[in-house]
């Protein structure tokens, strides 16, 4: 792939057409009414940080059929009133780690709970805590990303959105947090899912969402051939006549297709000379994002995106958002 796959002008009127599913709307309701069957079950055990300015609790809570998701709460300490909160979501491969991990939020003063991805978190540098119990014999190549992918209904990542939808359920069920002021924040995958939540469910106030995996997917696998878009490609590879039926499941978890389902204040962020999730992928989200958006551009960057910089402007920008 070019480092640069269109020019930035370029990028900033591509807005390719939606393959989006008659029934989207129906599918994603249909899929939370059943997840809501379920309590919310709500458990927080306490965790000592041993650290005087942040409280830890170990979080868990029934997610896609009534499974449990494990996380993590943190909050500063000593603040007084009911806190902002984020919902934060994670990379490819990544788990929920240690609170140790997570202290930029609730250094800035935000309530934050990290959600764990399941059946994730053996291979990011983090682990994971978190099964996923659910899913067919479908045949799919190893990872996440082909898991499911001939059936919407069997599709992981139904399973995860779901997930993150309670999860920002659990942020409204939490004493102490203001309920007008959630929001949601991720990177690549966990972009993905940040721009999943903001699409599909109730009381996001606003997004975060930078280098995002999942968007425009059919036009990914032209682009590049790293992971984890090359386990789908090398899915089409070898299921030659599966193709169509693989793109149309997953195009009712497209970032792009959520993308115009989506209406809260957003904060993009992309970097040019991603080879992971392609710039191209990322605009294709970005412009037909339906709330009102920012975008910052990366032009030197690969996947890691702004880094840190971006993160002391999510904090400015959140601020200004929950003033």
């Amino acid at each position: 792939m070019p480092l640069f796959d269109l020019s930035l002008d370029q990028l900033h009127e591509y807005r390719p057409d939606r393959a989006e599913p008659g029934d989207f709307r129906s599918f994603w309701d249909t899929t939370l009414a059943e997840a809501r069957s379920h309590p919310l079950d709500l458990t927080l055990t306490e965790h000592d940080l041993h650290l005087p300015l942040v409280e830890a609790q170990d979080l868990s809570f029934n997610g896609f059929g009534g499974q449990r998701v494990r996380g993590w709460l943190l909050r500063p300490r000593g603040l007084a009133g009911d806190l902002p909160a984020v919902v934060h979501y994670l990379g490819y491969g990544q788990g929920r780690g240690e609170p140790l991990d997570w202290l930029a939020w609730p250094a800035a003063g935000f309530a934050t709970i990290v959600m764990d991805t399941r059946g994730q978190g053996a291979r990011g540098g983090t682990a994971g805590a978190t099964g996923d119990q659910a899913g067919s014999d479908s045949p799919h190549v190893e990872g996440f990303l082909t898991r499911g992918v001939l059936d919407p209904h069997d599709y992981y990542y139904r399973r995860v959105f779901t997930d993150a939808v309670r999860a920002v359920e659990v942020a409204h069920a939490l004493d102490g947090v203001d309920r007008s002021r959630i929001a949601v924040h991720g990177s690549s995958q966990g972009g993905a899912i940040s721009l999943a939540a903001a699409a599909l469910a109730d009381g996001v106030a606003a997004a975060m969402v930078d280098v995002p995996f999942l968007s425009h997917v059919a036009r990914a696998i032209e682009v590049t051939d790293t992971r984890p878009y090359a386990e789908l490609l090398g899915f089409v590879r070898t299921h030659r006549d599966r193709v169509a039926q693989a793109l149309a499941t997953i195009s009712y978890f497209d970032g792009m297709t959520l993308a115009a389902h989506a209406h809260v204040p957003a904060l993009f962020s992309v970097a040019l000379m991603d080879p992971i999730c392609p710039p191209s992928t990322v605009f294709a989200a970005y412009n037909h994002y339906a709330g009102p958006k920012e975008i910052d551009v990366f032009p030197y960057n690969e996947h890691e995106g702004g880094g840190t910089h971006q993160s002391a402007r999510q904090v400015r920008w959140l601020r200004e958002r929950f003033a």
